[in-house]
């Protein structure tokens, strides 16, 4: 059999021409380039809407460990609540409003704290002008260990009380010695000068009257003694209005109340009053009335005491 020809060897090569201009790989690059910026400007835009409160939380987020933000334990970052964006879906329903109200009244006890210290700080310059009054006036230092003064809840305290064969009182008497009277006049003028309203009381020790009356006890006879007191004190110059309350409080209170018969127990209590113990003395007795003229919605109002005069 004649051997066969050797068949040629056909060689096709396929020229491949680039698209140019008309290719697709730079759109995939510019449509990367356009997202990024979009989300870029949204981002400004989002934190351009947020207060700084919120913009703080996003920071300290970000400050946090990867592994505790991954896991979410330790202190979590802050509540963030971003208009347009919705919210954390970890956040309850309400969390925003209570982290408000909670700032609110910490705001709020802060203020509270600050002003009490304040009302401490006068209620110790107070304190400290009258013991240099007592001290540099020669009418009263002589009856410097009478006078007991300090600072209690309600303020200033001045308390004008018996020693030994000096009685502020004769006994089961409402008038004044003149010991008495002359220390009070000498405190008014100073009294007058600070702008605190006063509280004035009476009191007496615990022994009962003789013939065991029920009709003129030892609180009848304090309460005679703190308007004697305050007839001195107008006397010496201290204005009227001054006063927001005189009491007796017989022997309620007690100086010394493991001795209830001491006499230091018979006392005068003038107090100046800080600013929550005069709204408080001051609200004393206060009721809502009844308007008839006005809807049963609206009929209480507490702006006026039941007894106050129409």
């Amino acid at each position: 059999m004649a051997e066969e020809a050797p068949r040629p060897i056909i060689v096709k090569r396929k020229k491949i021409i680039a698209g140019g201009a008309h290719g697709g790989a730079w759109k995939i690059a510019y449509a990367d380039f356009v997202t990024a910026m979009m989300a870029f400007f949204l981002l400004m835009w989002l934190l351009g809407s947020i207060d700084g409160d919120v913009r703080g939380g996003i920071a300290e987020y970000f400050k946090m460990p990867v592994k505790v933000a991954l896991t979410g334990s330790g202190a979590s970052p802050s509540a963030i609540n971003i208009k347009g964006g919705g919210q954390d879906s970890k956040m309850k329903a309400g969390a925003i409003q209570k982290t408000n109200e909670s700032k609110e009244e910490i705001n709020i006890k802060k203020a509270e704290s600050a002003l009490k210290k304040e009302e401490e700080r006068k209620m110790q310059d107070m304190k400290r002008a009258l013991e240099d009054l007592i001290d540099s006036n020669p009418k009263l230092t002589p009856f410097k260990n009478q006078l007991l003064i300090d600072v209690t809840s309600e303020g200033l305290r001045v308390q004008i009380v018996d020693e030994q064969n000096r009685p502020m009182f004769a006994l089961s008497s409402a008038e004044l010695s003149a010991t008495a009277k002359s220390i009070i006049k000498e405190l008014a003028p100073t009294l007058n000068e600070m702008p605190n309203k006063i509280s004035l009381s009476g009191h007496t020790d615990a022994k009962p009257f003789a013939n065991g009356s029920l009709e003129y006890t030892n609180w009848e006879l304090s309460s005679e003694r703190a308007n004697e007191a305050r007839r001195v004190l107008i006397q010496g110059g201290l204005q009227e209005g001054r006063l927001l309350r005189v009491i007796g409080l017989s022997s309620a209170v007690l100086l010394d109340a493991q001795d209830p018969l001491n006499s230091i127990n018979r006392r005068i209590s003038i107090i100046l009053l800080n600013k929550h113990a005069e709204e408080a003395a001051e609200s004393e007795g206060s009721r809502p009335t009844i308007n008839l003229n006005k809807t049963p919605e609206s009929n209480w109002d507490t702006t006026e005491p039941l007894d106050s005069p129409k």
